[in-house]
C-alpha cells in the first residue's frame, strides 16, 4: 500500500510526490563525495540476523514479525516496528541499522517521520480553531498577504481547510525540477546542509501554475503544509515546531519526538538511513543520515520513534487532543487520486485506509531521504501500529498492515 507523504527521489518529481508509495528524500556520514559515500547493498541480511531481532514474547504478533523479515529479504536494509493493542505493547525489528558495521536495527530507533508531521500540524491548527483564534474557512491571504501569489496562485481564494486536505491546487515545491536535482540526486551532497526557509519553499511553488482552481480537485502538495506552518506562526507568534512541542509533544510525554529545525543530526538511539538518490531501486546505495530537514519544514520535519507515534495517534483518535467538533472535521475525508493515494481518503492531515479484510485505519505515511514510515490506528484507537524502513526505495503492496490487522487473511 503506497504511503502518502513521500519526500523521496522515488517519484517522478522528487521528495515528494505524495511523500508516499509503500514506503516525504537523504545524507552522508563522514565521506564528502557521493561516489565515496556509497555502501554495500542490503540484500544479504541473513536469517540469523532476523532471528536476533525477534522478541522473547510477541503477544501474538508473530505474523507481523515475519512480515518485517520478509521486507528485509525484499531489499530494505532494516525495519523497526511497534504495536499496541489489548495485549499491551509489542516491538519488533529486522535487518540492519548500519550496512557497514552490520549492527542490527533497533526496536527503539528514532527516525525521520517525514509527512507524518502533517497530522501534528493539522492538530495544532484545529486546536487554534477550537480556541477561536482562527477559522478553517479563513483565507490564506488573511494571514499571509502576498505570500501565495504568482503564476495564477491566489491566496485570497484558498481556505486553511483546503491547505489541510490538499484541495487548494497549490503546486508542490518538491516537484520543481531544480529543487529535485539539488535534493534527490547525488547533487544532494553539495546541498545537504543548506537551510531552506518556508518563504523560499513557497516561492519555488509560485514559479509554477496551480494544479487546479481551489476546490476543483485533489493533489498532494507539500507546499500546503509549509504554508500551514507559517499560519501557525502568524497566529501564535511562535514557530510551528514550538507549538507542536507545547500542545502535543509535552502533554503526551513523547520523549522521542522532536521538531529539529535546521539540526542535521538524528538523536540516538537511531540507525543509518539509506537512499538510491534516483527514481530507480538499482544503482549505488548512499548513506543519507545527515541533512538539514528545513528542505521539508512543516511538511515533513518531525523526528520520532514508533512507540511515540502510536501514542500520538491513539490519543488523537480517542479525543485527547481535540474537541469532538474538530476531530470530526479532521475525519471528514475527500477522495484522493494518483498512485500514492492507493484508494485511501484524505481528511485534515489524516488519512483513512480500508484493508482488504475490512479493517478501517486512520493515520499517515511519510517518506524522506533514507526513511519510509507508516503510522496507523483503528477508529477507536484500540489497536495501533507504526513501522519504519531505513531505506527509501522500497515499492509494492504493504504486507505488514495485513499481518497486524488481518490475522485470518
Amino acid at each position: 500500500m503506497p504511503l502518502p507523504g513521500r519526500l523521496t527521489p522515488a517519484r517522478t518529481g522528487l521528495v515528494g510526490a505524495a511523500l508516499a508509495a509503500a514506503v516525504t528524500a537523504g545524507t552522508l556520514t563522514a565521506t564528502p563525495a557521493p561516489a565515496a559515500s556509497t555502501v554495500p547493498a542490503a540484500a544479504a541480511v541473513t536469517a540469523a540476523t532476523d532471528r536476533a531481532h525477534r522478541p522473547a514474547t510477541d503477544h501474538g504478533h508473530h505474523r507481523t514479525q515475519a512480515a518485517l523479515e520478509a521486507a528485509v529479504r525484499a531489499g530494505v536494509p532494516g525495519v523497526t516496528a511497534h504495536a499496541w493493542d489489548g495485549h499491551g505493547p509489542w516491538g519488533g525489528a529486522a535487518g540492519v541499522g548500519d550496512l557497514v558495521g552490520r549492527a542490527p536495527r533497533g526496536v527503539h530507533d528514532r527516525f525521520r517521520a517525514a509527512s507524518i508531521t502533517k497530522t501534528f500540524v493539522a492538530t495544532v491548527l484545529l486546536q487554534l480553531e477550537a480556541e477561536g483564534r482562527l477559522d478553517l474557512d479563513d483565507k490564506v491571504g488573511k494571514w499571509l498577504p502576498g505570500v501565495v501569489e504568482g503564476s495564477g496562485h491566489d491566496g485570497d481564494r484558498i481556505s486553511v481547510r483546503r491547505l489541510l486536505n490538499h484541495t487548494s491546487g497549490i503546486h508542490d515545491f518538491s516537484e520543481d525540477p531544480h529543487f529535485v536535482r539539488r535534493v534527490a540526486t547525488p547533487e544532494f551532497f553539495a546541498h545537504r546542509h543548506r537551510t531552506w526557509t518556508p518563504r523560499s519553499l513557497v516561492a519555488i511553488a509560485m514559479r509554477h501554475e496551480p494544479d487546479f482552481a481551489p476546490g476543483a480537485g485533489w493533489s498532494y502538495s507539500n507546499t500546503n503544509y509549509v504554508v500551514a506552518g507559517m499560519i501557525i506562526e502568524k497566529v501564535t507568534g511562535r514557530p510551528y515546531g514550538e507549538e507542536i512541542r507545547r500542545r502535543v509533544i509535552d502533554p503526551l510525554h513523547l520523549g522521542a519526538t522532536s521538531v529539529p529545525g535546521t539540526d542535521p543530526t538524528l538523536p540516538r538511539p537511531s540507525s543509518r538511513a539509506y537512499s538510491k538518490l534516483s527514481d530507480s531501486s538499482a544503482g549505488p546505495t548512499y548513506d543519507v543520515t545527515e541533512f538539514n530537514p528545513s528542505l521539508a519544514g512543516a511538511s515533513g520535519e518531525v523526528i520520532s520513534d514508533a512507540a511515540d507515534l502510536n501514542r500520538f495517534y491513539t490519543a488523537l483518535l480517542r479525543g485527547a487532543l481535540l474537541p469532538d467538533e474538530q476531530l470530526a472535521a479532521m475525519k471528514k475525508t475527500v477522495p484522493t487520486t494518483g498512485k500514492e493515494a492507493a484508494g485511501s481518503r484524505y481528511g485534515l492531515g489524516l488519512m483513512r485506509f480500508e484493508l482488504p479484510c475490512g479493517t478501517v485505519l486512520w493515520g499517515h505515511g511519510g517518506g524522506i531521504h533514507g526513511s519510509l514510515s507508516l503510522a496507523v490506528a483503528t477508529t477507536d484507537g484500540g489497536h495501533a501500529l507504526t513501522y519504519n524502513f531505513n531505506g527509501d526505495w522500497i515499492r509494492g503492496r504493504n504486507k505488514i498492515l495485513d499481518a497486524e490487522f488481518c490475522p485470518t487473511a
